[in-house]
């Protein structure tokens, strides 16, 4: 069914119908409810094509991916961001458009898609520290809503990020009130924002409580479960071994449960873990009782919020960016305990 069918259906003006579909106030709750109904009913689905000639508009989102050796970026919490901010351009009758390039070609793939007009905006993705990303988009004047935030970048813009920061402080505390002293730190790349902001809050943590910052117990490298594994399984093989560990994903808690079942020692009793990034719709974090104490902040969520910030931007453009910063609460589950020695 088309616009045409759906008004002499309804015995209203083409125009009347379409002003009560795009949510113009003039028209009147009866007929906007009455319009959205049929429309629902018959199974009306817009042009789109018709839609963005009209509008002057692509109607589609776009999302550069780099095919990177430092730093992947398909991955689960990828995949849930997607699936959030996907929701919400459904919602506004938006298309997703992918764009996977080699990291040395991202700068001219985003002027390759403001050249051709393809889409109405972009989200940013993993900002690295002084992320370049910012100050071209803003040049080239492409709508954009940045996941996450780029320390040293001095340019207003858009962006929803959770507080990793002060996520890690209180996740470090919580092992500290814990009796833990000896508390290392699985991270992820630390030239990506999120990674340098989570261990400063894992420093001041320890600085807090008068303990000095051990570089032997700090590593960084790609979130994978062998990461994560290895890591454990080396710092596990010294005589004084740490008694905790913070991680910044699930998907490495995972390799560390793993390495500290084959040293023979038992989860929560002589070592404890707490990470971040168990609210993964595919990786969930046990059932009733978490298995895992998390720092626990929806990707899927931060995806639909980014997406509506976003769109909100396209649709009445302002000179002021918006921000939104996202806390992390504290989950208790089954791989905390107090310390053994």
């Amino acid at each position: 069914m088309n616009l045409k069918q759906l008004s002499e259906h309804l015995n209203l003006s083409q125009t009347t119908v379409s002003r009560a579909l795009n949510g113009y106030p003039e028209v009147n709750e009866n007929t906007r409810s009455r319009v959205l109904k049929a429309a629902q009913e018959l199974n009306y689905r817009p042009n789109v094509r018709a839609k963005g000639l009209a509008t002057g508009r692509a109607l589609a989102i776009g999302h550069v991916i780099p095919v990177s050796s430092q730093h992947e970026m398909v991955n689960p919490v990828f995949g849930d961001f997607i699936a959030g901010a996907g929701e919400s351009y459904a919602h506004a009758g938006y298309d997703m458009m992918l764009t996977l390039v080699p990291d040395q070609e991202e700068a001219r793939a985003y002027h390759d898609i403001k050249a051709r007009g393809t889409v109405d905006g972009m989200i940013v993705h993993g900002p690295a520290i002084n992320d370049v990303r910012i100050s071209l988009l803003s040049r080239i004047g492409l709508p954009f809503v940045v996941h996450g935030r780029s320390t040293d970048v001095n340019l207003p813009y858009s962006w929803i990020d959770v507080n990793n920061r002060g996520a890690f402080e209180r996740g470090t505390q919580f092992l500290i009130e814990l009796g833990h002293r000896r508390i290392a730190l699985l991270n992820g790349l630390e030239h990506m924002d999120f990674a340098f902001r989570r261990r400063k809050g894992y420093e001041t943590a320890l600085r807090n409580n008068g303990m000095s910052v051990d570089a032997s117990l700090m590593r960084s490298d790609e979130m994978t479960e062998v990461y994560g594994y290895r890591a454990t399984r080396e710092m596990l093989a010294r005589s004084t071994r740490p008694t905790a560990i913070v991680c910044s994903s699930i998907i490495i808690a995972i390799g560390v449960r793993r390495a500290i079942h084959d040293a023979g020692l038992v989860l929560a009793r002589d070592v404890s873990i707490i990470t971040y990034d168990d609210a993964l719709s595919y990786l969930e974090n046990g059932d009733d009782v978490p298995i895992f104490t998390a720092l626990r902040s929806s990707v899927r969520y931060a995806g639909r919020q980014a997406a509506d910030m976003l769109l909100s931007l396209i649709a009445v453009p302002i000179n002021a960016p918006k921000t939104r910063l996202l806390e992390a609460e504290l989950i208790i589950g089954r791989s905390t305990g107090p310390a053994s020695n």
